[in-house]
């Protein structure tokens, strides 16, 4: 009798396991000064066998005014981005997946799986936000994860005349 009170959970619907919402290991962020209205969801980075470290998360501009992330940091590598990092209202940006609409890599970082960094972003609005993110390995949801960038292809009136 005393073994099956002492397993049984004893706090109902109100068991601190029943209310747990994060579904991800990624950091969850908001930033709301300066009139802005930014959510960060599931931030991490994903290592590569090549040495490097990809940036994979969402943010989303909830505010009414245009924002635009300005530059991912970590120590003092900056990563490099592709894509148009601005922020319209409940336009994501998207790092890594199928709706990927902008990428990030820490180029020949050598990240360590299982470890955590502080990774800093800027943002022209809403300022300066850093949060400790883990490095997770190339499996299971992050299998896909390349540190590729995507070629730019210039547009017809960017060339120069020979």
């Amino acid at each position: 009798l005393i073994a099956t009170s002492l397993t049984a959970c004893g706090a109902g619907q109100n068991a601190a396991t029943r209310n747990i919402t994060k579904v991800t290991d990624g950091a969850e962020l908001s930033i709301t000064q300066n009139g802005s209205a930014i959510k960060i969801v599931n931030l991490l980075l994903v290592a590569t066998e090549s040495g490097d470290a990809v940036v994979v998360g969402t943010i989303i501009n909830q505010g009414a005014e245009t924002d635009q992330l300005l530059g991912i940091a970590v120590g003092g590598n900056t990563a490099t981005m592709t894509g148009d990092t601005t922020l319209a209202q409940g336009a994501p940006l998207r790092f890594e997946g199928e709706s990927a609409n902008v990428k990030a890599v820490f180029s020949g970082v050598k990240p360590v799986a299982g470890r955590h960094v502080k990774v800093s972003l800027g943002f022209a609005r809403a300022g300066l936000i850093t949060a400790e993110v883990i490095i997770r390995d190339k499996r299971d949801d992050y299998k896909d994860v390349t540190s590729e960038l995507p070629e730019v292809t210039s547009s017809p009136d960017s060339q120069q005349p020979e």
